[in-house]
């Protein structure tokens, strides 16, 4: 059996069978990357509900495993040179299982590099506009009277629509083959729903982009992680 003493997270979040990936995580478009891809590539693993609250993200247990406060986070029992890692940045996690498992990130060099072009025009670009979108639409921000700070972000996440919109003409996945790249951009589209912010973007005019997205969730694997951890 594996020892997970060193890190401190497991006094918090103790692990039921330290053999396999412990993932510390909650369903918001980056924590579902991770269990998405912990399902599609059949690797063991556990998950532990870690709420978005400061009780949770900034207490001593998940610093220690995180410093920068952000689900989601995995320790791997079987890391690569034979000893636990520990691992944060959902991008980083999502490369890491592709290669751990053989699968999702390509079969050549060029496929890899393509790949991870898509991932993180996810990570530089989506995750970060369509997250201050939702702020000044749905959450804090929404209360502001200036349309400035919103009306960025809208025409921000219409210009990142446009250019996925386009490249996904005549294609079923991005990189041709389903991949990680999938996995990091969709959850962030389904999103929009939640931000209530479809109609502004003229969503359902993005052909390309609905079929994306109903193939995506049409998955079994992503049907049963898109709760993973479940909220309640």
């Amino acid at each position: 059996m594996a020892d997970l003493s060193a890190f401190p997270i497991t006094r918090r979040w103790p692990a039921a069978n330290p053999d396999v990936i412990q993932l510390y995580s909650f369903p918001t478009p980056n924590g579902v990357k991770v269990s998405i891809a912990l399902e599609e590539t059949g690797l063991p693993y556990e998950a532990h509900r870690v709420t978005l609250s400061d009780a949770d993200v900034r207490s001593p247990e998940f610093l220690s495993l995180n410093p920068n406060n952000k689900i989601p986070a995995i320790i791997d029992p079987n890391g690569p040179d034979g000893t636990p890692l520990g691992l944060f940045e959902s991008g980083a996690i999502l490369i890491y299982l592709a290669e751990k498992s053989g699968q999702l990130i390509g079969r050549t060099g060029s496929d890899k590099a393509r790949t991870i072009q898509w991932l993180m025009f996810q990570m530089g670009g989506v995750g970060p506009m369509f997250g201050q979108l939702g702020y000044f639409s749905k959450f804090a921000g929404a209360e502001i009277e200036d349309p400035r700070p919103r009306q960025r972000y809208l025409n921000e996440a219409k210009r990142l629509l446009a250019v996925l919109e386009k490249e996904m003409q005549g294609k079923e996945w991005i990189t041709g083959e389903f991949s990680i790249a999938d996995i990091a951009i969709l959850p962030w589209l389904n999103g929009l729903e939640y931000y209530g912010v479809q109609d502004d973007l003229g969503w359902g005019s993005h052909e390309n982009l609905v079929a994306w997205k109903d193939r995506f969730y049409a998955r079994p694997a992503v049907d049963r992680a898109k709760n993973i951890p479940p909220r309640d």
